[in-house]
């Protein structure tokens, strides 16, 4: 089935964003536990998609995925629509986890380790503990992801392409639309992104008067 460009950006944003959610709240914990000599490297691999061009992140997952690459030869991924969900992970995933370690750094000593006395393991205490009371820069970084997740372009054009109903996200199609010379069709899918943009920030302001 055939799906519009806002459908497969959503679908792609929400589950690019998941993935952002689980494995930034781990890597984060696990830096702020950890004291590997190797763990500054580890953060600066972590900025590197948002410091690199867009381009030249999906020339990296072009080469990573491609058939000649060990994992091309396992699974084909390119030019599909989880290579979509591939594309916005690498390129949002630091911005969630960047705030996310800044919020769970912020959270009282104490009371993990009071947690701990009480005989919490260390993933609930990660849930149960630090989560809700670090959720107000958590969810903000969520909302970043989400909107760059929203927002990819490049990498998603090098390993998804451009393809109506299948990997066409809605900025591949503004594009596309502009460069066939389709004004009111680029117009009409730029409102939609403005609108979502709209959305997010509303959402960021309550969070912030709510924190």
């Amino acid at each position: 089935m055939n799906s519009s460009p806002l459908t497969i950006s959503l679908q792609t944003a929400f589950v690019s964003t998941a993935f952002s959610f689980v494995l930034g709240m781990l890597l984060a914990r696990w830096r702020l536990t950890a004291r590997a000599p190797w763990g500054s490297i580890v953060d600066g691999v972590m900025v590197l998609p948002v410091a690199l061009p867009p381009t030249v992140v999906g020339l990296g997952l072009l080469i990573l995925l491609g058939p000649a690459s060990i994992v091309g030869e396992f699974v084909e991924i390119l030019f599909t629509w989880p290579a979509t969900i591939v594309a916005s992970f690498v390129v949002s995933f630091p911005l969630m986890y960047l705030t996310t370690r800044a919020a769970l750094e912020q959270v009282d000593k104490s009371l993990i380790d009071l947690a701990r006395t009480y005989g919490y393991s260390e993933q609930r205490i990660l849930w149960r503990v630090m989560l809700p009371l670090a959720w107000p820069g958590v969810a903000t970084g969520l909302l970043f992801a989400f909107v760059r997740a929203l927002g990819e372009f490049g990498a998603t054009l090098m390993i998804a392409g451009n393809i109506p109903g299948k990997t066409q996200t809605l900025p591949l199609a503004i594009f596309f639309a502009v460069e066939a010379g389709e004004l009111g069709e680029a117009l009409f899918l730029a409102g939609l992104s403005s609108a979502l943009a709209v959305l997010v920030v509303l959402a960021l302001s309550r969070i912030r008067t709510s924190a």
